[in-house]
């Protein structure tokens, strides 16, 4: 029991972190870019 609620416990943080990213990618920042895809160049942004 105390495997599943660990692993329960840590696919939700893992999907908060996704979600983290792909908010942070739609804001227009990019970890490859150093988080700021506007002083980049733009071709991060897709």
């Amino acid at each position: 029991m105390g495997t599943a609620i660990t692993g329960i416990v840590i696919l939700i943080i893992i999907a908060l972190i996704i979600s983290s990213m792909v908010k942070s990618k739609r804001n227009g920042k990019s970890i490859q870019c150093g988080n700021d895809c506007k002083h980049c160049g733009g071709h991060c942004n897709h």
